[in-house]
């Protein structure tokens, strides 16, 4: 389990992700922001206000509105050396991005016959319950896992999106970073001065012996919470993080399978299809002869997100619903 230095201060997630982009700014000039109200406006959430007064506008850039325009552009500026961080406000709007990351950025290493890279990365949200309705309330991080080429990021505490960010920026590859909207006033510890979080490397972010929960940005915290309400009836759940979706740190979650001999993902992507079926099917296939019973996935609910409150609080899994899952799965296997 990683565990912050001594030295370690209390940051937001916002403060978290500011600070990292800043000292990558700061050690490499090739390093740039570009998107949507990223300059003066900070973005809609604040996260990168006051960066353009250390960097300037050259450096943090202000686009018009064209999702599209300004990730070809970082396709192009990466290509020939520099190292974009494109800024996409909300994560539904990377559908607007698909021909220049999919068709483009995904692909042109391995088209050139590896003498080109492009060294971006793309930095957005996901997640619901904000009231923001169908449009802005999606987490597609799936679709990005889905293409060779590009690698996918999901941190659910401020000391790992500090570290994994500095990583995505310092890859010679494309690297899709998706935060939870709802987690950038989330507080924890992060050390003092430069750090990294490896990609492709999950943490246990729990250690239990009766069930794993595997879980996803927001969804980890959720996970945590479930732990705790399912401790006082003699269930411990170990809760694992993979924290980037490619690469996928199998071993460890085929591992933590193994020990308890039960699992359920939790993601706050669409089940169908999504981050859940794949998370699944590598702890079937790796750990089938020690499971007790198949594995759970659990997911937003197969419908667009609603803008009522009452609705939206119901799309996407809770501590009690995946406790509630856990003491199941445990009590129908203790029975047989």
């Amino acid at each position: 389990m990683s565990t912050p230095e001594p030295a370690a201060r209390e940051l937001t997630l916002a403060e978290a992700i500011r600070e990292a982009l800043a000292e990558e700014m700061r050690r490499d000039p090739r390093v740039f922001i570009i998107g949507e109200d990223v300059a003066e406006a900070g973005t809609p959430f604040k996260v990168l206000s006051g960066l353009v007064a250390e960097f300037g506008p050259r450096r943090v850039i202000d686009t018009p509105i064209s999702e599209a325009g300004f990730t070809g552009i970082a396709v192009g500026a990466a290509v020939t050396g520099m190292r974009p961080v494109v800024d996409i406000m909300f994560g539904d709007f990377i559908t607007l991005t698909m021909d220049q990351m999919v068709n483009q950025a995904a692909k042109i290493h391995y088209m050139s016959g590896g003498s080109l890279r492009v060294p971006m990365v793309l930095h957005t949200t996901l997640g619901a319950t904000r009231r923001s309705a169908a449009q802005h309330s999606q987490s597609l991080h799936a679709w990005f896992s889905h293409i060779p080429g590009l690698k996918v990021v999901l941190p659910s505490t401020p000391y790992d999106a500090k570290g994994l960010l500095k990583s995505a920026i310092r890859d010679d590859n494309p690297v899709a970073f998706f935060e939870d909207k709802m987690m950038y006033k989330m507080k924890g510890a992060v050390p003092q001065g430069d750090y990294l979080v490896p990609l492709g490397i999950a943490d246990i972010k729990r250690s239990g012996k009766d069930i794993t929960l595997v879980a996803t940005s927001s969804m980890v915290q959720v996970a945590l919470s479930a732990a705790e309400l399912l401790s006082p009836i003699g269930i411990e759940a170990e809760v694992i993080d993979p924290r980037t979706l490619f690469p996928l740190d199998k071993q460890t979650l085929i591992a933590s399978a193994k020990k308890t001999g039960r699992a359920i993902v939790v993601d706050e992507g669409y089940e169908r299809y999504g981050v859940t079926a794949e998370i699944a099917s590598v702890i079937a296939e790796g750990a089938f002869y020690d499971l007790d019973a198949p594995v759970k996935r659990m997911g937003a609910r197969d419908v667009p997100v609603p803008f009522s409150p009452v609705l939206e609080d119901l799309t996407v899994p809770t501590p009690e619903s995946v406790a509630e899952a856990a003491r199941t799965l445990c009590e129908t296997i203790s029975a047989s």
